[in-house]
């Protein structure tokens, strides 16, 4: 088996990131097309990796919760606190939402947003950091090892890489990619660690509507 089922779905996120201020669509139907392409992509690609049994229902919703909580821990403490020259740069880029003020009652632009972050989000990272890259950075034969594997060197990898693909909030991301790869470790679960994941972002996404914090949807 090689890696393209692991790889290609996070590769397609970040693809659909970068083309995103290049195409002329609305707000509804980029959701729709984001939604689509990746439906398309973990069906073809994907399929005969994608493990959704969950072995730890209450760890893995408790967890969620907690990723959660770190995530907006900080600014809650302390207002302002990612604005500090630590997170906001020219390096790290600053926290800011993208969806336009205009969309931000739109129930169908919500909801859809909402199930990009809460479901596929979730399943496209987890078949990359915690699936494929803590198992290959401990041997590129990565199937031969289990899922959950313990390796100092490759949890840590994944925890920093991950917590940069975060910009500006890459402090909560190295805390998120920490206890995310600590559930893999302890449930060697794909199903339980896209549930955390999948609770965390969608408790965040009813935090962004409901708060009106929309700079947490990049």
């Amino acid at each position: 088996m090689t890696s393209l089922p692991y790889v290609v779905p996070f590769g397609a996120v970040i693809a659909l990131l970068a083309v995103r201020p290049y195409l002329p669509l609305s707000p509804l139907a980029e959701q729709a097309v984001w939604i689509l392409v990746m439906v398309a992509i973990l069906a073809l690609v994907a399929r005969p990796v994608l493990d959704f049994r969950v072995r730890n229902w209450g760890g893995s919703l408790l967890v969620g919760v907690a990723v959660f909580a770190i995530w907006i821990g900080p600014d809650r403490i302390l207002p302002g606190y990612h604005s500090y020259w630590l997170f906001s740069n020219s390096i790290t880029g600053s926290v800011a939402g993208s969806l336009p003020e205009s969309s931000r009652a739109d129930a169908a632009v919500l909801t859809l947003r909402t199930l990009r972050a809460a479901i596929f989000v979730p399943i496209a990272e987890e078949l990359f950091w915690r699936a494929w890259l803590m198992r290959w950075a401990i041997s590129q034969d990565f199937t031969k090892i289990p899922l959950g594997a313990w390796s100092a060197r490759a949890f840590w990898i994944v925890a920093v890489l991950f917590a940069l693909e975060h910009g500006a909030l890459w402090d909560v991301g190295l805390a998120a990619g920490i206890l995310y790869n600590w559930w893999m470790v302890r449930t060697k679960s794909l199903g339980d660690v896209i549930v955390a994941h999948g609770v965390t972002n969608a408790v965040l996404s009813a935090y962004v509507i409901f708060a009106n914090q929309w700079q947490y949807w990049p």
